[in-house]
């Protein structure tokens, strides 16, 4: 991949620049808004997101790179349990997907994935996490995940 495309792979993920309001919705639970932050590192070459969320969910981050064989991404995820998980991601034509389908550093005894459309106006993404636990079941709905931006 050559610096051009590099970069034009790292504007594409400019939409997420800025502060959101996240919302997660847990079967039987009322659970308050969490809070994230996506902000650009290290000259632009990375970006960063840090989240604060309300029990049952950790607080994390997230260090998104290009990945230079196939200007993908990958997502390096980290939680205030101690996870550390590594995710295929693209971002193309407003679609945010996630995908951890190999074993990385933590157990994989399921997969995940992330699907996400960002609205028109650019200021709310709306999407929800799967897993995948056995061949039978295939893919099951785990909770839908939605960003507000509240400042860029």
């Amino acid at each position: 991949m050559d610096a051009a495309a590099r970069q034009e792979a790292l504007k594409r993920l400019d939409v997420l620049v800025g502060e959101w309001v996240v919302e997660a919705e847990f079967p039987g639970l009322e659970v308050p808004a969490g809070h994230s932050v996506f902000e650009w590192a290290l000259d632009g070459q990375f970006l960063i997101q840090r989240t604060q969320a309300p029990n049952p969910a950790p607080d994390s981050m997230a260090i998104i790179a290009v990945d230079p064989e196939t200007g993908g991404y990958t997502q390096h995820y980290y939680d205030s349990r101690g996870v550390v998980r590594l995710y295929a991601m693209t971002f193309v034509d407003g679609i945010w997907q996630l995908l951890r389908n190999t074993p990385d550093f933590s157990p994989l005894n399921f997969r995940q994935r992330y699907a996400a459309q960002v609205g028109e106006d650019g200021n709310t993404i709306r999407g929800v996490w799967e897993m995948w636990r056995n061949d039978s079941d295939g893919w099951q709905q785990d909770f839908p995940l939605s960003y507000r931006r509240i400042r860029r």
